[in-house]
């Protein structure tokens, strides 16, 4: 089968497309044909040797979301059958024509979506419901803050934080991101590259600052984020693209009350109560670009570069 491969650790220069066995499913697994995958900061981070894969999984093979159809099936699989459509998330080497994926893994592509914008939900939209709902269990009537909202997880948390009656403050670098921002509910955005996202929330929101923010750009964004909250706000961090160590002054965290709390993906679980509101025609993926997956260095070009508004899905 062919994959997207990495030669080592480093930039583009490594990546490849290359011939690799086909894998086989355990008992309890579904070989899924890949037919379209989306594209990830994490795929980034591991092509340059700062994101191992989870044990059992290739260490040269990325990719964590696919849509496909089920090729065939473990000895002990009953929920899936040989031509069903599924999509999910796989704990690597999914930008490859075939993956194996566990059977509670991967659900039914809903009629509302298509293959090329279920493979732009999984990661996303579970990353974004955990931390928003879950993990900081924003109310109806408070303020969210998500930082680079223009990505496929900002995107995400701007849609399910207003569906659930929340206001909206999204960051991102240029004019041309906030107008769509906006199109997609985010009430005010701040273009950070013109002006102090600290001082915005304070002007935004009468001094109060922000009950929730929504953090996975890390330690660039690490002060404004603790000095944006409101007392008793929260701080919800899931993922680092800007680096993983950042300095605090812990006098904002213990006289705001701020509590700081992480999120890892999200579960199966949330990825169902997205379906549910997909169906009812409340969230929708944001789709950058379709490539083909022999142009996978152009989408981690665009990835890199912040050009992306939503997510970079490859066609298999």
């Amino acid at each position: 089968m062919l994959a997207v491969t990495f030669t080592g650790a480093g930039g583009n220069e490594v990546v490849r497309l290359a011939e690799r066995p086909d894998p086989v499913p355990g008992t309890e697994d579904v070989l899924v044909r890949v037919r379209f995958a989306g594209l990830n900061p994490a795929d980034l981070l591991q092509r340059a040797g700062r994101y191992p894969p989870p044990s059992g999984s290739s260490p040269d093979v990325p990719g964590l979301e696919v849509a496909g159809v089920v090729e065939t099936c473990g000895e002990r699989v009953t929920a899936w059958r040989p031509g069903d459509r599924v999509f999910g998330l796989v704990g690597g080497g999914g930008l490859a024509a075939r993956v194996i994926v566990h059977e509670r893994c991967v659900a039914r592509v809903p009629d509302v979506l298509d293959e090329r914008e279920a493979a732009a939900v999984p990661e996303a939209f579970i990353t974004a419901h955990d931390a928003i709902r879950t993990q900081a269990g924003l109310a109806p009537g408070e303020t969210l803050l998500v930082h680079g909202a223009a990505g496929g997880v900002g995107s995400a948390a701007v849609q399910v934080a207003k569906l659930f009656g929340a206001r909206v403050i999204a960051t991102t670098s240029t004019d041309a991101k906030a107008a769509e921002l906006r199109k997609i509910g985010a009430d005010e955005v701040i273009i950070y590259a013109k002006q102090s996202v600290q001082e915005e929330v304070r002007r935004l929101t009468g001094k109060r600052g922000v009950d929730v923010v929504i953090d996975h750009v890390g330690a660039a964004v690490w002060t404004d984020s603790i000095r944006s909250l409101t007392k008793g706000g929260r701080l919800v961090i899931c993922g680092a693209t800007s680096g993983y160590e950042a300095t605090t002054d812990l006098r904002y965290v213990f006289y705001k009350q701020i509590q700081i709390l992480g999120s890892t993906m999200g579960r199966k679980g949330d990825l169902m109560t997205i379906l549910k509101l997909m169906e009812q025609g409340s969230l929708r993926p944001v789709i950058h670009a379709v490539l083909p997956m022999s142009e996978v260095r152009e989408g981690h070009r665009i990835v890199e570069a912040g050009e992306h508004i939503g997510k970079i899905v490859l066609t298999v």
